[in-house]
């Protein structure tokens, strides 16, 4: 599903669906989050996608720029 993102309290491990999408996911599901932007040409000359992967408290384990399995 899609829906839109609130910024939480910083560092809270809280992931929190609002909205309709609410409905569809329960506290101890995996949930994978992709966000996305509207970019210039110029912008995306130096632009690096960031990926986190984050453990069961969603505190964060690795960064990295590109997809990792």
């Amino acid at each position: 599903f899609e829906t839109y993102a609130i910024e939480g309290m910083a560092n809270s491990g809280i992931i929190c669906a609002n909205g309709a999408a609410a409905r569809l996911v329960q506290r101890g599901d995996l949930v994978i989050i992709i966000a996305y932007g509207l970019f210039s040409e110029a912008e995306l000359i130096e632009f690096k996608p960031r990926f986190v992967y984050v453990d069961e408290r969603n505190k964060i384990i690795t960064l990295h720029n590109q997809v990792t399995i």
